[in-house]
């Protein structure tokens, strides 16, 4: 233990030390592997309806140029490098039965708001958002659908800049420049989604300087993997479809879809670490007997009682053998300071 005890010494006092230690005690103490696994279900349910639709709105829009149709289609699948040629393969558009198309649309709607309401279940349990001021189910699926346009726009944006890429380098010779410029675009627009993402579904907004050190790490994160995925494709997965047929796609699909999952949560993880000060966190805090916690593992676990309040009038107290847990703040959202040494505990109901 006493080689253990000077690792937590360390990491307590450097704080580029403890950062990604709280990040990762957070993601445990909210089970943060399911939060990405429900975000990874409802996307597996909503993301061959959703692709459907497209197909379908392609046919009608671009109605007599399939060329145009494949490209911005395959452009857009360009988010799903793994398996995106395969499912762009495996999905046609649905034409001449109106009965099939209105029954596709409410599926792909049904299944795009069954993940927005994932993440604002994952980013309430993020923020430890009383249950009593978690939004309602008209204002949940209101949000959900505000999210869903932007995040539509956001990827026409993205796929209308990589066609614009790919064709002005070919025309002008600069293919690397412009394809890095283009990247670059998409990066931005990657950053102002997650920003607006994780603004608008919170229960518990805030402030968007709360939320931009997020963003820019899960938009880069985000590009980076689209980057390897290709890399793989190219590289070391060429055959695998052929190999493994639909079963692949299946599986490909859903390892994907967690790996998104997962970036979402741990990047809203990090906001929430640094904008409530939770660190550094003892090492050995996972431990039910462990008693040498720090200020943040108290500040912490009295966001997590507070977070199972159920009623506007209903007060929720918190104490450590007779200490009490540092103050939760009033404002939603807000920073916490650095707390007293013996604060008052006690936190009169939300109004």
């Amino acid at each position: 233990m006493g080689f253990s005890r000077r690792i937590d010494a360390f990491q307590r006092r450097h704080r580029w030390a403890a950062l990604p230690v709280a990040v990762v005690y957070k993601f445990v103490d909210d089970e943060g592997t399911y939060l990405a696994a429900l975000l990874a279900y409802y996307g597996f349910l909503s993301l061959f309806p959703l692709l459907l639709l497209a197909v379908t709105v392609l046919g009608y829009v671009l109605h007599g140029d399939p060329a145009a149709q494949q490209a911005v289609l395959s452009t857009a699948l360009r988010n799903v490098p793994v398996i995106g040629d395969q499912l762009q393969n495996n999905v046609h558009t649905l034409t001449g039965n109106p009965a099939a198309l209105v029954v596709g649309v409410l599926v792909a709607v049904y299944g795009a708001l069954g993940v927005m309401h994932a993440a604002q279940h994952a980013l309430d349990r993020i923020w430890s958002v009383p249950r009593a001021e978690r939004a309602s189910i008209h204002a949940a699926y209101g949000k959900g659908a505000l999210v869903i346009v932007i995040v539509g726009i956001g990827m026409l944006l993205t796929a209308g800049l990589s066609a614009l890429a790919t064709t002005v380098g070919a025309t002008t010779g600069l293919g690397t420049l412009v394809g890095t410029v283009a990247t670059l675009a998409g990066v931005v627009v990657n950053i102002g989604l997650f920003l607006l993402a994780y603004h608008l579904l919170s229960a518990r907004p805030g402030n968007l300087r709360d939320r931009w050190i997020a963003a820019v790490v899960a938009g880069v994160t985000w590009q980076l993997l689209l980057s390897i995925g290709t890399w793989l494709v190219g590289t070391r997965l060429q055959g695998a479809s052929a190999t493994y047929g639909l079963f692949g796609i299946v599986l490909g699909l859903m390892a994907w879809l967690y790996l998104a999952g997962s970036v979402f949560v741990l990047c809203a993880e990090l906001d929430s670490v640094l904008a409530r000060r939770l660190l550094p966190r003892s090492l050995f805090s996972m431990y039910p007997e462990d008693r040498d916690t720090t200020a943040a593992d108290r500040r912490a676990y009295a966001f997590y009682a507070e977070s199972e309040r159920q009623k506007d009038h209903q007060t929720v107290d918190v104490t450590f053998d007779g200490e009490p847990a540092p103050e939760i703040p009033e404002q939603r959202g807000a920073v916490v300071p650095d707390p007293d040494p013996a604060p008052d505990a006690r936190r009169p109901a939300s109004p």
